[in-house]
């Protein structure tokens, strides 16, 4: 269906979205070290995960206070997968790419998050 097809689209054609997967094959984070490393407001934050999430990108775990955010390695859509596999190929030369990576690695939720 082409509405499915244009979800998927949609989720990719924003930097910061981009960026966000990036950062989750690193590891799983929660809102506020997201919004931490893009440097964002948490309801934009937000909004990017709800439309990785809307299309399968991303699913979300809840574990005790936190909501964690990590890719969704059994995606029913192969598309999904053939593209997360590729991202590589794709971004993780670009110079914010290679930024986020450290900041990901520095980011602390129990810091951040008790602000």
């Amino acid at each position: 269906m082409l509405k499915n097809k244009t979800r998927i689209f949609k989720a990719l054609s924003d930097p910061n979205r981009l960026r966000i997967l990036k950062m989750l094959q690193i590891r799983s984070l929660c809102v506020c070290e997201i919004t931490e490393v893009l440097q964002l407001a948490t309801s934009t934050v937000s909004k990017h995960l709800s439309i990785l999430k809307d299309s399968d990108f991303i699913i979300e775990e809840k574990d005790g206070k936190w909501v964690n955010y990590l890719i969704n390695t059994n995606s029913t859509d192969p598309r999904v997968s053939s593209f997360l596999s590729r991202l590589d190929f794709w971004i993780s030369d670009e110079a914010t790419i290679t930024k986020d990576r450290i900041l990901v690695k520095k980011v602390d939720r129990n810091i951040l998050c008790a602000k």
